[in-house]
């Protein structure tokens, strides 16, 4: 078990502090604020530590946000549930956010490039494989879906 040689899936940085980074891998989520010299595991991460998708918040460098889902054997949500998650203390403790997400038969699987957060670190957007868009304009609250039916989603991204 070495965290630093596994598959990162996304690595997300603090524009205010560069020193803090978020990362997932296979086997977890972790954090640094030694700009990765030194990474800490995040433990307790429910409903899972897998998934693709991470972002930093852009001025606060304890704030990332995980769209989480079953391990490599299953790439969907667990039970059945599309959650993102959020830690607001550097990762001691994540909430589960499914306020506007399917909470039921939810397929969708969220790529590593295609969440995004504005700059001012309000509003959040993601897109799934199954072309779902949705957007939380209240630091992820709540979600409202705002488009379906597209083609697999890879990457979301606000203004240039």
């Amino acid at each position: 078990y070495e965290p630093t040689i596994q598959d990162a899936h996304r690595l997300a940085q603090c524009r205010a502090n560069p020193n803090s980074m978020w990362v997932q891998h296979h086997n977890g989520i972790f954090s640094t604020i030694d700009h990765a010299e030194t990474w800490r595991e995040c433990e307790n991460v429910k409903p899972s530590a897998f998934g693709f998708a991470v972002v930093a918040h852009p001025t606060d460098a304890k704030t990332a946000w995980f769209v989480p889902g079953i391990k490599d054997e299953k790439r969907i949500p667990v039970d059945g549930k599309l959650v993102v998650t959020r830690t607001r203390d550097g990762g001691q403790t994540f909430e589960v956010l499914s306020e506007g997400l399917p909470q039921t038969h939810a397929y969708d699987l969220v790529y590593r490039h295609a969440m995004d957060i504005d700059d001012a670190g309000t509003t959040l957007a993601f897109g799934s494989t199954t072309g779902n868009v949705w957007v939380s304009e209240n630091s992820g609250d709540s979600w409202m879906q705002v488009a379906s039916n597209l083609p697999p989603i890879y990457c979301v991204r606000f203004g240039p």
